[in-house]
């Protein structure tokens, strides 16, 4: 990170970044910008996109490409190829062609819309007042769609020459000073109306003669149609006769017919009356029959469900029991593994504390005994002078522990009943803890009878766990406990007896 060259490099790759940043230019569809100067000979165009152009060297101008409107009108009143002065507005709509790009840039660089418009107009009003001379006045009014194609048709050579595209010439309005398009007007609005008169008489005319010949056709068709008529109605009423007779004739046949027919058809009825009764009894009966044997094999089948329903209840009891009890049992079983692997852990590490202590001892002794060593070596002289000295210390140490152990025994001559009993009472708790020490160790009691004694039975072992200690102390040092113990109380009932 120290490196000059990687500053330096860094330096450059920033600088040129900026300068790449400040010479980036863009534009819009509708603009273009025009890249000129060192070291190009011809300018460079960008229309709708961006590029790159050298500070300092190349100059940056825009030319608008957007579409223009420019009113087009006559100064002053041009006659037309019949000497009838007239005055024209229009506008048009141009733009720059972006294929003539370079000849527009030559004409109109950096020069804003109204400029251009301003300059384009002279050139269009030129156009069309050579256009007007060469049309007369009425041809002007009633083609003005051909007028402005003209227009557009004779300005295209001079604005492809300005690099201008006309997109449309529209007519906005044609007047003249002496009131002579009004007159056309008038004239050919009484043409018009003579042309609109005479048409409607012709056409009143041949309405009336329609009208006749049309009343004339339709009586002539009235009275034929009528005297068909007549001619058809006599010959339907003798038609309507025979068919009547034909229809009574038939109607008697047929009423005959129907009579029998019905008999016959009620006679049929009551026989399937019957049969259809008989069968329905029969049908009913068979579903009776089926819908009871259907009752009793679903009761059957309910019957077995529930039976094997209560069944595997049973089964899932006693699997939730069987369960339940050995998972108490893996508890207890566990919980012993656990209590064993602990005790077995301590005691373990109870050995081997005091291993290492007695290590650490022997060591220390070793140590010494090294240490006194290499002393005596190094002070030969005085080893007659410790080893007297040492054997006076101990001599001494024996006689201070003699005379020790003899005001002890004559202190326990003079012990009593009652020392003796204060010293048991003493050491009597200690005794009792290390009796109910095992008990401590039981987890759960499950304790089966109805009387209480089996309860009783476990908290009276402490008393008779002393009681037989007292015995093995008395069998092994001679010594009634018991007994000490007793007349230690009375003597101090009765020394409390005469205190009062």
């Amino acid at each position: 990170m120290n490196d000059p060259s990687v500053t330096v490099i860094i330096i450059v790759a920033v600088v040129l970044l900026v300068i790449i940043i400040l010479s980036y230019v863009k534009t819009s569809p509708n603009q273009a910008l025009v890249i000129s100067g060192w070291p190009r000979r011809r300018p460079k165009f960008l229309i709708g996109t961006g590029g790159l152009r050298i500070p300092g060297l190349q100059k940056v101008d825009k030319l608008y490409l957007g579409q223009l409107s420019v009113d087009i009108k006559t100064d002053s009143s041009v006659p037309t190829s019949d000497f009838i002065n007239v005055d024209v507005d229009a506008v048009a709509k141009v733009r720059i062609n972006p294929e003539l790009i370079e000849t527009a840039a030559a004409n109109f660089l950096g020069k804003s819309r109204e400029e251009i418009a301003s300059e384009i107009r002279d050139s269009l009003q030129g156009n069309m007042r050579e256009i007007i001379g060469t049309q007369d006045l009425r041809s002007l009014n009633v083609d003005r769609d051909g007028f402005s194609n003209q227009i557009q048709e004779k300005a295209a050579a001079d604005m492809a020459k300005l690099g201008i595209e006309i997109l449309s010439c529209n007519i906005q309005s044609i007047t003249d000073g002496e009131g002579l398009i009004h007159a056309l007007g008038a004239d050919n609005t009484c043409k018009i109306t003579k042309d609109a008169a005479i048409n409607k008489a012709n056409a009143e005319r041949d309405v009336a003669i329609a009208r006749a010949e049309a009343a004339k056709q339709a009586n002539d068709a009235r009275v034929a149609s009528e005297t068909e008529i007549a001619i058809r109605n006599t010959e339907l009423a003798v038609k309507q006769a025979d068919l009547k007779k034909q229809a009574d004739t038939q109607s008697a046949i047929a009423d005959a017919a129907y009579e029998i027919q019905k008999q016959e058809q009620a006679k049929e009825i009551n026989v399937k009356t019957v049969e259809a009764d008989a069968a329905r009894s029969i049908r009913q009966q068979e579903r009776q029959k089926e819908i009871n044997r259907l009752t009793i094999e679903a009761e059957v089948e309910k019957a077995k469900q529930e039976q094997l329903l209560r069944e595997q209840e049973i089964a899932i009891q006693q699997k939730t029991l069987e369960a339940q009890i050995n998972k108490k049992a893996d508890a207890d079983k566990y919980q012993k593994e656990i209590d064993a692997a602990a005790e077995l852990e301590q005691r373990k590490r109870k050995a081997e504390a005091e291993r290492y202590e007695a290590e650490q001892q022997a060591a220390a002794v070793k140590a010494q005994a090294e240490a006194a060593l290499f002393a005596k070596q190094q002070e030969a002289a005085g080893i007659k002078a410790v080893g007297e000295a040492e054997a006076a210390a101990i001599r001494a140490k024996g006689e201070a522990e003699a005379a020790a152990m003899d005001k002890k025994a004559e202190a326990y001559k003079k012990y009593n009943g009652a020392a003796i009993a204060e010293m048991m009472v003493k050491i009597l708790p200690d005794i009792a803890a290390k009796v109910a020490e095992p008990l401590t160790a039981i987890n759960d009691v499950h304790v089966y009878g109805t009387t209480g004694a089996e309860a009783a039975g476990i908290s009276g072992n402490v008393p008779v766990v002393m009681r037989q200690t007292m015995e093995v102390i008395k069998e092994a040092t001679g010594v009634d406990m018991a007994d000490i113990m007793q007349n230690n109380t009375k003597v101090i009932a009765g020394e409390a007896k005469i205190k009062k």
